[in-house]
């Protein structure tokens, strides 16, 4: 159950001597009190087998509440209740701005009160995006400088939890920036080079409209959390980046685990646990197949690294210097770190 809705029926019980038993919109019990489950089938008010039954809507999911009695006593408390319940959940439009853009990015307010914040304070109706920030300093001046950044009023930088943070933005039709990972970018040398603070920063999709914000901050952190999984190199981190990987997670672990024994064979597996030669490979992949360049980055001789690849060659079975074998080898090891 919502644990705002707790709180609510918490301050019910106490100011008004009321418990309430809680179903969700199908008649299943979500309280200790709630006993069996119950038919959804009525409209209005419903006073039946001792109980008096009424529908109300909280943070935009519905919900049947029960209170014991079937006088019009009960009744009249049900009409009462319905519009506190609900009147409850609506509460976020009396917030201060930075909690009430944090409650909209964590999915907590529904469309009425999103609505009621793009009239409060202005939002225009231009395609937005947003940016979630672990930074390593002090909070408070994090927060200060990305709102410096802001390309007009409707561009906020708000604390979500502890460390993390997000920069909502809304798209210029003129902006200096050409995407939304080069405005992260630049964030991000913007927080090192004014307050040597080092951060990660996940970039989530663009939507068209306000209402989607929510989305796009969960695909930021999505980013955030997928590029600490597999240790991705940058401090800029696009959601676009790890959707193999987010369609592999939704895959059931048994299956991912049975596609993995089919692309692994012999002593494949061993080589999987030998961290040099997966961060050689891993390092030859992310310079684009350039022996060179992959040699000078990871301060390898030229031999070195060829005698490696060669190696994967001959117990994977994957020529790493053919792009279809360098694919099914970023495969392998996402498989891998998932099972």
């Amino acid at each position: 159950m919502n644990s705002e809705l707790k709180k609510t029926l918490r301050s019910v019980s106490e100011n008004c001597g009321i418990e309430l038993s809680v179903y969700t919109s199908t008649g299943i019990p979500v309280s200790a009190a709630s006993g069996e489950e119950i038919s959804p089938d009525f409209e209005g008010i419903l006073q039946s087998g001792g109980n008096t039954y009424f529908k109300a809507v909280f943070k935009a999911e519905q919900y049947i509440f029960a209170l014991e009695g079937m006088t019009h006593v009960q009744k009249n408390y049900a009409f009462l209740l319905t519009d506190m319940i609900e009147n409850s959940s609506s509460r976020a439009v009396n917030l201060p701005k930075g909690e009430f853009i944090r409650r909209i990015l964590l999915g907590e307010c529904n469309s009425a009160d999103i609505q009621k914040y793009r009239v409060k304070y202005s939002v225009p109706d231009q395609p937005c995006f947003v940016l979630a920030v672990a930074a390593e300093g002090k909070v408070s001046d994090v927060i200060a400088l990305l709102s410096q950044y802001g390309e007009n009023e409707a561009d906020s930088a708000v604390t979500v939890s502890g460390r993390d943070c997000a920069f909502i933005k809304f798209v210029e039709p003129e902006s200096e920036y050409q995407s939304s990972v080069d405005f992260a970018s630049f964030l991000s040398r913007s927080l090192m080079e004014e307050l040597g603070v080092r951060c990660q920063i996940g970039v989530g999709g663009t939507f068209r409209h306000f209402e989607d914000i929510s989305s796009s901050y969960q695909q930021a952190s999505a980013a955030l959390r997928m590029s600490a999984m597999f240790n991705s190199k940058g401090c800029v981190h696009s959601y676009r980046e790890f959707l193999l990987i987010k369609m592999l997670e939704d895959v059931s672990e048994a299956k991912l685990a049975e596609y993995l024994s089919i692309l692994l064979e012999g002593d494949a597996r061993e080589l999987l646990k030998d961290d040099d030669m997966v961060n050689t490979a891993e390092e030859f992949l992310e310079n684009s197949l350039n022996v060179s360049e992959t040699s000078r980055n990871l301060y390898m001789h030229r031999n070195t690294l060829m005698y490696r690849l060669d190696k994967i060659e001959r117990v994977m079975g994957l020529n790493l210097r053919k792009f279809s074998d360098a694919v099914t080898f970023r495969i392998i090891t996402i498989l891998n770190k998932l099972v």
